[in-house]
């Protein structure tokens, strides 16, 4: 199964068409389709994983969980070895507005700060 066949899936689980994903992530108009044939690149990769709350690599056909975080298993979770800037990352590629939009580039910058500074008061 290849990335345009996962969200396809997914969007049918949701009960959305692939334009309508496009529109919610303001993607252009055909540019999920394409992915049946060429790789995407990052940033419309993670607003979809985003928006189906899934991992990218779920979407990338590394793994078939597809939960964006491990189970508790302390043995499979790796955000104990990933870095503050890698978990702010993996944070704010989920991060969503209130009506499914994508968040601006400035509230991005906001949370990230906000983000820093909790993971900084609790070292």
């Amino acid at each position: 199964m290849n990335i345009y066949d996962r969200v396809k899936e997914l969007a049918r689980q949701r009960k959305i068409s692939i334009a309508q994903l496009e529109r919610d992530l303001n993607l252009s108009n055909g540019s999920v389709s394409k992915w049946a044939s060429a790789k995407p690149n990052s940033e419309p990769l993670e607003k979809v994983a985003g928006y189906f709350d899934v991992s990218v690599d779920y979407l990338l056909g590394r793994t078939d969980r597809k939960d964006p975080w491990p189970a508790s298993d302390p043995e499979e979770d790796f955000r104990d070895t990933m870095t503050d800037d890698e978990k702010i990352k993996a944070a704010l590629a989920s991060v969503m507005s209130y009506s499914g939009d994508p968040i601006t580039d400035n509230d991005r910058e906001i949370l990230k700060g906000i983000i820093e500074g909790y993971l900084k008061s609790r070292k």
